[in-house]
């Protein structure tokens, strides 16, 4: 049986640290150097390299993915290429690096200018994940999609396009380039984006409707200046209309977004008490049905606080204080 030291190292970055405590180990370890074999010495080499060479291969990765992706090939597996080289280049961005490598390279003009509009929704909702992914938290990269006109692509995405998965994506995009992004959120400001909002939250796809409340409700704490515009489009109507549907995990965003629409802003206040929207006769039925089923605490903390600010002269007088 072949003595442990001798036996042939994995080749990954576990076999490197193995070899490297071996190497430098014991009175023994200039001996056990000078054993070490012409192959072992080459793989080590190579792995060294490796591991300190790892951006400039995946500069040349994403180089390789945007050659793929520049191909006019459309056949089944020209597609399947394609989407796997969407997906890679989405595992590279998360570095903040090679997000910006990717602009650079010219990939976030490629995206937008050709992905997003692209006859396979396959490749749409990638290319739109993969947008949002770059521009999370890099100013570099929202600031040169925001030039290339992302917002109303992705607005429009959101709005029309008939795959669940690129609304989805969409979203998600909007939501990186106009979260703690005063520019973006301009964009979407001026290109009647709250609209593009309020429709999302009136389809049947629930994890759009989820993030569509999510963002107005990011929105509003972070810029509360918009509640007027929002109170004039008919928003608070709109979002009470919206806990009329069949009940579900989205009413708990609805009523949070409720509540960022009423707190320290008296319009929404009197919108609420609006005796056509019967707002406070719902609010006392929810919390009826909700009150013993722990797993809409937080739905009913937000009907709680929404009789408190709304009516609470009322709420008083009825005893809806726990």
């Amino acid at each position: 049986m072949a003595d442990e030291k001798d036996r042939p190292h994995e080749r990954s970055l576990q076999g490197l640290l193995h070899m490297a405590i071996e190497a430098g180990s014991g009175s023994g370890s200039t001996h056990q150097a000078g054993q070490m074999s012409e192959e072992r010495r080459q793989w080590l080499q190579e792995a060294m390299n490796s591991a300190f060479s790892g951006q400039v291969d995946e500069v040349q990765q994403m180089k390789e993915c945007l050659k793929e992706l520049s191909s006019d090939t459309s056949d089944k597996d020209g597609v399947e290429r394609k989407e796997k080289a969407l997906e890679l280049l989405a595992d590279l961005c998360e570095n903040l690096d090679n997000a910006s490598d990717f602009c650079k390279l010219g990939g976030m003009d490629l995206m937008l200018n050709c992905y997003l509009s692209c006859p396979e929704a396959e490749l749409r909702w990638r290319a739109a994940n993969l947008i949002g992914i770059c521009s999370q938290n890099v100013p570099f990269v929202q600031e040169m999609a925001l030039s290339l006109g992302a917002v109303n692509k992705l607005l429009k995405l959101v709005d029309l396009d008939s795959n669940e998965a690129v609304r989805i994506k969409a979203l998600f995009a909007i939501s990186c380039l106009v979260r703690e992004q005063e520019a973006g959120l301009a964009d979407l400001v001026k290109l009647d984006g709250f609209s593009v909002l309020m429709r999302a939250m009136q389809t049947d796809i629930l994890k759009l409707k989820i993030k569509s409340a999510f963002l107005l409700q990011n929105i509003l704490i972070s810029h509360p200046e918009y509640k007027s515009t929002l109170c004039s489009m008919g928003m608070i109507q709109q979002l009470v209309s919206l806990l009329r549907t069949e009940h579900s995990s989205f009413h708990e965003h609805v009523l949070s977004a409720l509540c960022s629409m009423t707190t320290d802003f008296p319009q929404g206040i009197a919108e609420c008490r609006e005796p056509e929207l019967a707002f406070e006769d719902f609010l006392r039925e929810r919390c009826q049905m909700i009150q013993k089923q722990e797993e809409y605490q937080e739905e009913l903390d937000y009907c709680e606080r929404l009789l408190k600010m709304c009516f609470r002269d009322h709420s008083e007088d009825n005893g809806m204080d726990r």
